[in-house]
């Protein structure tokens, strides 16, 4: 009997594709990692978010493990290194919360630039205010994108029409991949931190990638830029965004995304950072759902189950 253990919520999509290929799916959507690392020996295939790290110890406890797939994009949860030594393919759908992502992340931007969350808190209390809530504009600002992969690309997407100057860096990418839109402009790191007044983050959590932004990225862009952030929150040293925002070095920023998700595990130093980020009225802050919609329910499971047939070949 094979039997595979989705770990979070998913669209029955999944479910019963699996079933109908002869899997017994156990969906157990609050399960610890703890007890996952318990049981996983009994599983040929696991499905999870965010919350399950499957490192070497829990491969090496998956003695069945046929398959790890990620509803999602972001892989450094997972020991892909390991997992093929042990010939257990790994899979993620990056390609299913996209465009999710790159709607919210504009419409972050734009909430930020019209000063829309305020307006409408003052507005709900009987507060008039309009010279206090005029915004800036879009249109003859010059945006860039750090990472050009799924995310990136469809953010660029996004920006077709907005009459902005579109610059892209993708350390990994050929020449030419952003060819086909001629909007955008590649270019390097440099140039895309001294010429604009909006840069986004469509990274994975590496390395090389942790703490990219922080007071020495940050010097040498330009001074009131906006920050964008929908990918993992490790790609930002807080601290430095909080100060930068703080003085005045930095403009505003767009959050989905935070080094740490847990609030109930905050130390008292969390606390008081977080604290004075929330305070902030140049920031604009959501609870890592950029890629979270209804829509992208449904084609993160579609990807995901497709992408399982082809590894098993089924």
């Amino acid at each position: 009997m094979k039997r595979v253990l989705i770990t979070d919520d998913c669209h029955p999509v999944l479910t019963d594709g699996l079933t109908e290929l002869g899997f017994v799916c156990d969906f157990l959507p609050d399960i610890t990692l703890e007890e996952t690392r318990r049981v996983i020996p009994d599983y040929d295939g696991l499905i999870i978010n965010s919350k399950i790290l499957v490192d070497r110890g829990m491969l090496d406890a998956a003695k069945r493990l046929r398959f790890v797939a990620r509803l999602g994009s972001g892989m450094e949860i997972v020991d892909r290194a390991c997992a093929a030594e042990r010939g257990v393919a790994v899979v993620s759908s990056p390609e299913g919360n996209r465009n999710a992502v790159a709607e919210h992340a504009l419409g972050m931007l734009l909430a930020l630039s019209n000063n829309l969350l305020r307006a409408d808190r003052e507005l709900r209390q009987n507060t008039w205010h309009r010279e206090k809530n005029r915004g800036w504009e879009l249109s003859g600002k010059t945006i860039g994108i750090v990472g050009f992969g799924h995310t990136g690309s469809q953010f660029a997407r996004k920006l077709a029409g907005m009459e902005m100057t579109v610059l892209a860096y993708d350390k990994y990418k050929p020449a030419g991949y952003a060819a086909e839109m001629a909007w955008v402009t590649e270019t390097d790191l440099n140039a895309i931190q001294a010429r604009c007044d909006i840069i986004s983050l469509h990274l994975p959590l590496t390395d090389e990638t942790k703490h990219l932004v922080d007071e020495a990225f940050i010097g040498r862009c330009k001074s009131g830029f906006v920050l964008i952030n929908t990918a993992r929150g490790g790609c930002v040293k807080t601290a430095d965004v909080v100060t930068a925002l703080e003085n005045g070095r930095m403009g505003g920023a767009c959050l989905d995304v935070f080094e740490n998700e847990k609030t109930a595990t905050y130390s008292a130093a969390e606390q008081e950072l977080y604290g004075r980020l929330n305070r902030m009225e140049n920031t604009v802050l959501s609870p890592h759902v950029a890629g979270w919609t209804k829509e992208s329910k449904i084609r993160l499971a579609e990807v995901l189950f497709d992408k399982i047939k082809a590894v098993l070949k089924l």
